[in-house]
């Protein structure tokens, strides 16, 4: 009997240890934070696909979900009165991230982040101080300094041009860099090549007023071109692409895109003439910023993207490349070794 007694406590301690073999791992901490986690992102009136920077801050978001299995949405504004209301309803949900885009958001970004701080905040394009707030901001000089040489550099006529959305400093930075890239140019190779629609010294220039009408941006462009500038910088969002359609009318100049690779980005028809695009490395700041606040490392010190850790560069030259020589890439080249060494110092009013 006592035989029988200890096989059957046998049997069912396997069977135990089996079952217990069989059953769920318990959820780790991390995925238990990631489950309980949400952020949400409020963009200014440019909306999700304004092939700029609410675009790519949106990709940053969604490749957060990707890799941390979050939970993430966007509050599109249509119109200015949207914006603060927008701010308002992130923070209303419940989510302890709120990612906003661009200056028009910096007080309301302020005063919310103020009212709640135990929640996180971060700004694109804006610098707003604040214990919970994290400025993301970027030196696009550095890169549009590239940019600016890389145009002199194919330019036939000798004059490029540039307009901008707004004089704001997220917009006059890329002016600056540009501006400053084509004269280091021509002091290196005694040239002249004239850039209109930009005076970094009175810091005054062509400008639509708007972000988002693409006519404004055709006819500043033909202007341009009606003084024979042949490469155009601009730096308006979506109007940017009025410019695409101008260059494309005429097939007789080539566009530099801002933020993201406008290759990928614009319509298929304009990679005819894209020569480069001066680029914000948004989606990768904003995934580093996410997976902090995750892992409890949240700060409030700013991120500025620059070409010594990555957050700018200038994109591939695609299908323009044959007119890029190699000697002036490889100029390019040993000229960003120069920004990121400190060799070469590219400063503007507007740097952050």
């Amino acid at each position: 009997m006592a035989t029988k007694t200890l096989v059957l406590i046998a049997a069912l301690a396997a069977s135990t240890f089996v079952l217990s073999g069989c059953a769920a791992a318990p959820e780790s901490t991390e995925d238990a934070a990631a489950a309980e986690y949400c952020a949400r992102m409020v963009t200014n009136s440019g909306g999700l696909e304004d092939r700029s920077f609410n675009q790519s801050s949106w990709e940053g978001l969604q490749a957060a979900a990707d890799e941390f299995g979050i939970e993430v949405d966007a509050l599109v504004s249509q119109n200015e009165t949207d914006l603060a209301p927008n701010v308002e309803q992130a923070v209303e949900t419940g989510c302890q991230f709120v990612l906003t885009v661009g200056w028009e958001l910096a007080e309301a970004t302020s005063s919310e982040a103020e009212a709640n701080p135990d929640l996180h905040f971060a700004i694109v394009d804006e610098l707003v101080e604040g214990d919970n707030i994290k400025p993301i901001v970027f030196d696009t000089a550095q890169a549009a300094f590239l940019a600016g040489y890389l145009a002199a550099g194919v330019s036939k006529t000798g004059v490029v041009g540039t307009f901008g959305g707004g004089n704001q400093p997220p917009v006059t930075l890329f002016m600056d860099g540009f501006v400053d890239g084509v004269a280091h140019y021509n002091d290196k190779h005694g040239s002249a090549v004239t850039v209109l629609g930009w005076n970094k010294e009175t810091q005054d220039g062509l400008f639509t007023g708007d972000f988002e009408n693409v006519s404004l941006g055709k006819s500043l462009t033909d202007g341009l071109l009606d003084q024979n500038a042949d490469v155009i910088l601009p730096v308006a969002g979506q109007v940017g692409e009025g410019a695409g359609a101008a260059i494309l009318e005429r097939g007789n100049a080539s566009l530099i895109w801002v933020d993201n690779d406008g290759y990928d980005t614009l319509p298929a028809e304009l990679r005819s003439i894209l020569l480069t695009s001066v680029l914000k490395n948004t989606q990768d700041a904003v995934v580093d910023i996410v997976g902090n606040d995750l892992d409890g490392d949240f700060d409030n010190a700013p991120f500025v993207g620059t070409l010594e850790n990555g957050g700018v560069d200038i994109a591939p030259f695609h299908d323009l490349e044959s007119l890029v020589p190699a000697e002036l890439s490889a100029e390019l080249d040993a000229l960003r070794e120069s920004i990121v060494s400190g060799e070469i110092e590219v400063t503007s009013p507007s740097s952050p």
